[in-house]
C-alpha cells in the first residue's frame, strides 16, 4: 500500500512540474501513426506544436496539459513529461549549427479533404485508412464539390485512386464484365452529363484544372498511386482525345502523342502516352508491372535533407526509418529520366533509377506525389481485404503520409537546395 502511495505521490509530482509534453517519434513510439493524431489534436486546441525535425525521429513537443496528458493515455502514444529547463537544453541541442536538427512551429490544424467518389469501390484507400485510424477528421469531396468551388474551404486535398484520363482507370481488358466496372461507368457518365460535358474525359479535365488552380492559390495537394500520373497527363492532354473508342465511344486523335503540352503538367515530361485499352498503364511514366527485385529486396530511400535549410523536404521525410520497404500499385514509381528537373525527389530507389516519393512547388502551393497503393500490402489487388492498420500502428510508409497533412500546419522558410 506505502508503495502504491508513494508511486502516485511521484507521478503527482512530476506531472506538476512538467512544462511541456514530448511525443518522441524514434524506435520508443508505441503508436507512431496515432501520435500524428495527437499532434492534429492539439492544434484544434489552438495551442502550437514544435515539430523536432532529426530530433528523436521527428519528435513533437507542446505545453503541458492534463488533458494532452490523458488523450495520449487513451490513444496508447508514449509520451515524456519534460520540464521547463529540460526542454530549453533540448531546444538548445538542436539549434546547434553543427547538427542537421531543426524546430518547426505548427500553429493551425489544416483543414483536410479527400477527393473520393461516394460509392465504395472494390480497393481501400491508404490515405483515408490511416486519417481514420489516426482520429484526424477530413471531409469527403468529389466532381460536385470541386465545380461547384468549395476547393478554398480546405487546406489539404488528397487524390483518391482516381483516373483523371477519362479512361475508368484502364480496367477494360480485365474487368470490362465486372458489375462493379459496368456500374462505375454508368456513374461517371451519367455525373459528366449531369455537369453539362460530353464526355466523362471532359469532366474529368475540369476538375483536373480546378485542383490545379487550388495548388496555384496556396493549397496543398497530395495524390497516390494511379492519382499522380494520370492527373499529370489530363492537364497535358488538354483539347487532345487521347480516349480509344471503348471509353469515350468516337475515335482518338491519330495525332495525340505529338499533341501533348508537357509544359502543363507538375511533374513529368517526355513521357510516351498508352492508347492502348488493354494495357493495365497510362503511359510509360510507371515503371514496369513486373519488378526487377525480389518482394523481400524492395526498399526506396529516404533523402537526407538540411533540416536547418530545407524545412519543407525535412518535414516530408521524418521516419524512424531512412529505408522504407516498397510497395506496388497501378503505379508503383516514376522513372526518373521522365521528371522535370525542377521536381524535388524525396524517396528512390538508386538502383533501379525510379523515385518513389516526389514533390514539387506550383504558384503558390506545393504537390507531392507518391507511387504505390498501400505501404503495409505489397501488392494490394482488386476486391482484396482492407489494411487493418492495428496491425501497423509504426508502419514507416504511412508516416510519410501524415507528415504531409501536418505540413501545412507549419511556419516555413525558404527552400535553400
Amino acid at each position: 500500500m506505502k508503495k502504491l502511495l508513494f508511486s502516485i505521490l511521484l507521478f503527482i509530482s512530476v506531472a506538476s512540474r512538467a512544462s511541456f509534453i514530448l511525443i518522441p517519434m524514434d524506435e520508443t513510439q508505441s503508436n507512431h501513426l496515432k501520435a500524428y493524431g495527437i499532434a492534429y489534436w492539439v492544434l484544434t486546441k489552438n495551442v502550437p506544436i514544435d515539430w523536432l525535425l532529426n530530433y528523436r525521429g521527428g519528435s513533437f513537443a507542446f505545453p503541458y496539459s492534463k488533458d494532452f496528458e490523458k488523450e495520449c493515455l487513451v490513444r496508447n502514444v508514449k509520451y515524456e513529461n519534460i520540464p521547463d529547463a529540460s526542454m530549453s537544453k533540448i531546444l538548445q541541442d538542436i539549434a546547434d549549427p553543427e547538427v542537421n536538427m531543426d524546430a518547426v512551429r505548427l500553429e493551425k490544424a489544416p483543414k483536410v479533404a479527400v477527393y473520393s467518389p461516394k460509392a465504395n469501390n472494390p480497393w481501400d484507400d491508404a490515405v483515408t485508412l490511416v486519417l481514420t485510424y489516426a482520429e484526424i477528421p477530413y471531409t469527403v469531396i468529389y466532381d460536385e464539390e470541386i465545380l461547384d468551388d468549395n476547393l478554398h474551404l480546405y487546406d489539404w486535398l488528397h487524390l483518391h485512386h482516381e483516373d483523371f484520363t477519362g479512361q475508368y482507370g484502364k480496367f477494360f481488358a480485365a474487368y470490362q464484365n465486372a458489375d462493379w466496372y459496368r456500374k462505375q461507368v454508368a456513374d461517371y457518365e451519367s455525373r459528366a452529363t449531369a455537369l453539362g460535358f460530353s464526355k466523362v474525359s471532359q469532366e474529368k479535365l475540369a476538375v483536373a484544372k480546378k485542383i490545379r488552380d487550388f495548388v496555384m492559390g496556396g493549397g496543398y495537394m497530395f495524390a497516390m498511386c494511379s492519382a499522380t500520373d494520370s492527373y499529370d497527363i489530363a492537364l497535358a492532354a488538354e483539347g487532345v482525345d487521347i480516349c480509344s473508342p471503348q471509353f469515350d465511344h468516337d475515335a482518338i486523335d491519330p495525332n495525340a502523342q505529338n499533341k501533348i503540352d508537357f509544359s502543363k503538367g507538375f511533374a513529368f515530361q517526355n513521357y510516351q502516352i498508352s492508347t492502348n485499352p488493354y494495357e493495365y498503364e497510362f503511359s510509360t511514366i510507371d515503371v514496369p508491372g513486373i519488378r526487377p527485385i525480389a518482394k523481400e529486396m524492395d526498399y526506396f530511400s529516404l533523402f537526407d535533407f538540411s533540416a536547418k535549410w530545407d524545412q519543407v523536404p525535412s518535414m516530408l521525410t521524418q521516419d524512424h526509418e531512412k529505408l522504407v520497404k516498397g510497395f506496388m500499385g497501378q503505379t508503383t514509381a516514376f522513372k526518373k529520366p521522365l521528371i522535370k528537373t525542377d521536381v524535388l525527389i524525396l524517396g528512390e530507389n538508386k538502383s533501379l533509377n525510379e523515385a518513389k516519393y516526389i514533390h514539387g512547388v506550383y504558384g503558390k502551393g506545393t504537390w507531392t506525389f507518391y507511387g504505390g497503393h498501400d505501404p503495409e500490402d505489397y501488392q494490394h489487388r482488386v476486391g482484396d481485404p482492407t489494411t487493418d492498420l492495428n496491425l501497423h500502428p509504426n508502419s514507416p510508409g504511412y508516416r510519410l503520409i501524415l507528415n504531409n497533412i501536418l505540413f501545412p500546419a507549419a511556419k516555413k522558410k525558404p527552400q535553400k537546395t
